[in-house]
C-alpha cells in the first residue's frame, strides 16, 4: 500500500510538472492534507498557485483561503482578495457568493450593496442556495434595492427547495406574517416541520410550538407545544 502511495505520488508530479492543471491542484490538496506526503502549506501553495495561474478555479478559490488565513504564506488579503476575484471572474459561484458577503458586510472592502447584489446574483443564477437566501434578504429588507416581498419570497423558495433551513424559516415566517403572499398557517407549519425534521433550527420549533400552543392551522396542544419548545431550547 506504501509502495502504491508512494507510485501515484510520482505519476502526478510527472503530470503535474508536464502543465496538467487537474494534477497540479491535486498534488497541492495531498501537501495539505499530508495524503502519502509529509504535509507541508509551502510546497501545497507552489502547486496551487500553478493550477490558478492556468485559470484553475478551485485553485484560486483556495489560494485565497490559504493567504486570508496566512498558511505557508504571510497573511496578506489584498492578494487573497486578488485570487477570489480571478475565480469570481470566471464563473465560480462560490467565489462570487463569498464575493458577494464581502461587500454586503464591508469585509476588507467598502461596503457596496449594488455590488453585493450583482454577485448575489451571479451565484444564485448558478443555483448557489446561499447566493438565493442573501438575495432573498436583500429584497425582502430593501438593502439598496426597491423592497419587494414577492422577489424576495422567489428567492427564498429557490434556496428552501434545496434544503437552506435559513430559506425554509423565512418562507414559514412570510406564510405566517402574509409578507408578500396571502397568509397561510398550513404552509407556514409545512415549512417550519421540514426545518424541524432536518434537526436544523431551534427558532423553527419555537415556532411550531407556538402554533400548537395557540391552535393556529392546528389542533392545540400543549403537550405537543411543550414539546417542541422544549426541543428549541435543548
Amino acid at each position: 500500500m506504501k509502495h502504491d502511495r508512494q507510485d501515484y505520488e510520482i505519476a502526478l508530479r510527472l503530470i503535474a510538472e508536464q502543465g496538467d492543471a487537474a494534477a497540479q491542484f491535486d498534488l497541492g490538496d495531498m501537501y495539505t492534507e499530508g495524503r502519502g506526503v509529509t504535509q507541508d502549506y509551502k510546497e501545497a501553495v507552489k502547486w496551487y498557485r500553478l493550477a490558478a495561474d492556468q485559470g484553475d478555479t478551485s485553485a484560486q478559490f483556495i489560494l485565497r483561503d490559504i493567504y486570508a488565513e496566512g498558511r505557508g504564506v504571510t497573511q496578506d488579503h489584498k492578494e487573497a482578495e486578488k485570487w477570489y476575484r480571478l475565480a469570481a471572474d470566471q464563473g465560480n459561484a462560490y467565489a462570487q457568493f463569498d464575493l458577494g458577503r464581502m461587500y454586503a458586510e464591508g469585509r476588507d472592502v467598502t461596503q457596496d450593496y449594488k455590488e453585493a447584489m450583482k454577485w448575489f446574483r451571479l451565484a444564485a443564477d448558478q443555483g448557489n442556495a446561499y447566493a438565493q437566501f442573501d438575495l432573498g434578504v436583500m429584497y425582502a429588507e430593501g438593502r439598496d434595492v426597491t423592497q419587494d416581498y414577492k422577489e424576495a419570497m422567489k428567492w427564498f423558495r429557490l434556496a428552501a427547495d434545496q434544503g437552506d433551513a435559513a430559506a425554509q424559516l423565512m418562507l414559514g415566517d412570510m406564510y405566517t406574517e402574509g409578507r408578500g403572499v396571502t397568509q397561510d398557517h398550513k404552509e407556514a407549519a409545512k415549512w417550519f416541520r421540514l426545518i424541524t425534521d432536518q434537526g436544523d433550527a431551534a427558532a423553527a420549533q419555537f415556532d411550531l410550538g407556538d402554533m400548537y400552543a395557540e391552535g393556529r392551522c392546528v389542533t392545540q396542544d400543549y403537550k405537543e407545544a411543550v414539546k417542541w419548545f422544549r426541543l428549541a431550547a435543548d
